[in-house]
Parts: C-alpha cells; structure tokens; sequence
C-alpha cells in the first residue's frame, strides 16, 4: 500500500486542489475508515482553507441503535445461547451492559472472524442457539447472507442472525434533504460500492445536483477524490466518479447483489444519533423468517432513549465538529462513550479525541 500512502504523490495532489479552488466548498467523507485516514494523516492540514471536510455518519458500529445492542445483551444473557460476533462489537456498550460484560457474568460470548464460523459453532453445538450478531453496511451483508443459506443447506435450526444492516443512499438523500444541509459534495466509500456498485448513486446526483466521488482510504485516494469532487463543483458539475477504479465497477460483484436479494428485503433502519430513515436496511425475508434472531427471541419491542448530553445527531449530519459537544473529552469518551460517534475507533468523536490528543501531546513535547 506504499504508494497510497506516498507522501509526494499527497503533496502534489493537495497542490493541485490548491490551484483550482477559487471558493469554499463542504464535502463529506461517508466512511468512518475514511474519516480514520483522515485524522491520522492530517489530510486537513494539507488542504486549502476554502475546503471543509464534513464527517459522516459512515461506521456501521456507531451507528447501530442502542436498541439494537440491547437486544443482543438480552438475547447474549440466555443459558441456551451463544452469541458470536466480530471482534468490534464486543465492547459497544448498551444502556447497561457490553457483550464483554456479559462474559465476564458468565455468559457464552465468542468473538469469531467470519459468520460461516458462527455456523460451525451451530453444527458443533447442536443443544445451544447460536446467534450472529450482523452488523455492517452493504459491505459485510453478503458474508451473513451466505451464512443464512449455508445454515439451510446444512439443515441447521439452532442457527440465527441478528441483523443490522444500513444502506448508504437513503441516508445521503436525507442530509441532502435537510433545510439544515451545507454539504456540497461527497466521497462514498469505496467498499461499499465494490459490492453495490455506484448506480444507486446516479439519481442523487441529478436529484441535488451534487456530485458524487467513489473513493478509497488510503491519503493518495482521499487526496485524489477531493480533487475529483472539487472539481466538479468548480465546473459547475454534478456526476458520479469512480477514483476507487482498481477495486470498483459501477455494477458491482452481480454475484453477491443477487444473495443479498435472495436473503434480505429493504425495510425502514433507526439510524443512531441520527433517527429512523425510510428503507435504509436489510431484513430477513419472510422465506429465511426462522432465522431471524429478533423474532425467535422475542425481542423486537426494545426500545432504549439517547443520552441528552450526546449531539451524535448534529456531528453525523455535519452541522457540528466533535470538539463543539460539550460532553466531548468530558463525560464521553472512548472508555465511556454517549453517542454514536465515539462508540467506535472509526467514529468522528473517537478519532477527534485520539488523534487530537497524539497531536496535542506531540506539541507539548
């Protein structure tokens, strides 16, 4: 990856940015991976003034309501369970607990590194219900998608999915339709669209009239999709771009849409920190129905409130930096977070508070 991360190639990108911007322009990172680069490798400081790098509401743990989590740690707290999933979601914590917690009380939580393992577990404990907790954008949905199918084909009825997957365009168009909006442009995320493709994101650009510019994580692809987006609004264009070419197709992988089709069925996703957004997830189909944790369990009907102190909301649309909540560093952190941003190490609080205070810490030394 050394020649994404060139640090020449990033100064004359960031050159070139510097040539053709004649005024400011907000343009908004979708992934927290890319947020994570950003931060790390002080992209900012590298840009002109005019530009404004707006952070999204783009990691999938920080934004997996507490409800979600709850319902896990409920369903986590069974004798009859094991709950599996990834390594990230361990210690997210919910209105109480954390699934790290919820081991340390005894319960049979496993962290494993893929849902197909979370099958074998099932097949190996044929007296216990063992649940994939699946959280993710379009990008993870096809591995727990196979896992659903695998289980069927296995014959397995002690296997079920947990599922809380976010779709990326429904939540574009609502900060785009917001009368609070200032976003000009965006970067998508490039392995969102190398399963989906970026046709979905043709009718938004015509829709608002913003361009759109599949990007990568790496400095050299965020500096280059900066470009791409600026450029664009300097000529008064509104298009999809693909910067991230060496990994996505605008079709996307045929193969992994046509399981998500088969598997899952769009349905209304609460967004945390952001609210509930009209056909922004996945569901299991009523076909795969005996697989769906949610039902089996009986815990659709949990519902938990935000902490009042959090503004998630205002930071994932843009309207605020991390650093202007005043529980920021404060009563929220990452060993103790409130919201949906610091939950996770890809969320805008989290990396404001780390790479912030490395910076902070290397100027007083």
């Amino acid at each position: 990856m050394s020649e994404y991360r060139d640090p020449v190639a990033s100064k004359n990108l960031a050159n070139e940015i510097r040539k053709i911007t004649t005024r400011e322009w907000n343009i908004m990172e979708i992934c927290g991976g890319q947020t994570h680069t950003i931060m790390k490798y002080n992209i900012e400081e590298l840009l002109p003034e005019e530009i404004l790098l707006i952070h999204g509401p783009g990691c999938p743990v920080c934004v997996t309501p507490l409800e979600i989590i709850d319902k896990a740690i409920t369903i986590a707290l069974r004798k009859d369970v094991i709950m599996t999933s990834f390594g990230d979601m361990m210690r997210v914590p919910g209105s109480g607990l954390d699934l790290l917690s919820v081991k340390a009380k005894g319960g049979n939580v496993m962290m494993v590194y893929s849902p197909l393992d979370a099958v074998n577990i099932a097949e190996q404990n044929p007296d216990k219900k063992v649940v994939f907790f699946g959280v993710g954008f379009e990008t993870t949905a096809p591995a727990n998608a196979m896992s659903v199918t695998e289980a069927k084909r296995r014959g397995l009825t002690n296997y079920s999915l947990l599922c809380s997957h976010v779709l990326v365009p429904p939540a574009i168009d609502v900060l785009l339709s917001s009368p609070l909006n200032k976003i000009q442009g965006f970067l998508a995320a490039g392995h969102v669209c190398t399963v989906m493709g970026y046709e979905e994101y043709l009718p938004l650009t015509e829709k608002f009239r913003t361009p759109i510019v599949v990007t990568g994580f790496e400095p050299v692809d965020l500096l280059q999709g900066i470009y791409m987006t600026v450029r664009q609004l300097e000529e008064n264009r509104y298009e999809v771009e693909n910067q991230y070419s060496r990994t996505v197709v605008k079709e996307g992988n045929i193969t992994a849409k046509k399981l998500l089709a088969d598997v899952f069925e769009v349905t209304d996703r609460k967004w945390r920190g952001i609210g509930m957004i009209p056909k922004s997830g996945w569901k299991l189909r009523d076909k795969y129905s005996e697989y769906d944790a949610e039902k089996i369990f009986d815990v659709e009907s949990i519902e938990v409130a935000e902490s009042p102190l959090c503004i998630a909301g205002e930071v994932l649309q843009g309207l605020k930096k991390p650093t202007e909540c005043a529980a920021f560093g404060n009563e929220c952190t990452p060993e103790h977070p409130l919201g949906a941003p610091m939950v996770s190490t890809e969320g805008a609080c989290a990396a404001y508070f780390h790479y912030k205070k490395v910076k902070r810490e290397a100027d007083l030394n």
